[in-house]
């Protein structure tokens, strides 16, 4: 560190010394010199002169900064740069796991949900939600909710919505969103029938 501020100290000393002389001694014929001045006492300071080795006492007043001991190889640099070929290279890779979505057709890596498919089901259920929550409100609910598009209401009788909080879409039903996507897992058939069996949702595909 001393070494490297003394070579700096030189540089900036002999940069500065070739301009001042050759402007002060063509203008006025006198060569300057560098002074410093330490306790309001002016001293002239020589750094062909100065002193090789670092005094104790910038230890215990200034600040060293950390520097490395010994200089990084190449082999490391270029590890830390592309990786290892072996374990985890950086570069580009050729990806063989590319896969096309059946339902759209937009490219996406395997065993990965399609982006594009995932999007557009995200967009639709924050439009459910916020229709739900407009329509409720922060009432209790002690109804089962279901959500209808624009014509699933004639599709039933006016019976089959007693005792639902219907919640209506202002728009026609995706083609990708099945019917019976919003039922419950079992549905039972009536509940003054006799036999009261379960049947799962049909329609779903």
């Amino acid at each position: 560190m001393a070494v490297m501020l003394r070579n700096v100290s030189r540089l900036l000393y002999d940069s500065f010394y070739t301009i001042s002389n050759s402007i002060f001694y063509s203008l006025y014929g006198i060569e300057p010199r560098v002074a410093v001045v330490v306790n309001g006492q002016c001293n002239n300071f020589d750094l062909n002169n100065a002193p090789s080795t670092v005094p104790e006492d910038i230890f215990k007043t200034d600040i060293l900064w950390a520097v490395p001991k010994s200089r990084r190889t190449i082999e490391k640099r270029l590890k830390r740069k592309f990786g290892d070929p072996f374990y985890k290279p950086k570069t580009l890779q050729l990806q063989t796991n590319i896969r096309i979505c059946d339902t759209c057709g937009h490219y996406h890596e395997d065993k990965v949900l399609c982006p594009h498919c995932y999007a557009k089901i995200k967009k639709e259920t924050e439009d459910i939600q916020a229709a739900i929550q407009a329509e409720l409100g922060l009432s209790p609910v002690d109804k089962s909710v279901v959500v209808l598009y624009q014509g699933d209401r004639e599709e039933y009788p006016a019976d089959h919505w007693k005792g639902k909080r219907i919640v209506e879409m202002k728009k026609p039903r995706p083609a990708w969103f099945s019917k019976n996507l919003l039922q419950k897992s079992v549905e039972s058939i009536s509940s003054s029938s006799p036999a009261n069996s379960d049947v799962k949702p049909t329609d779903l595909g």
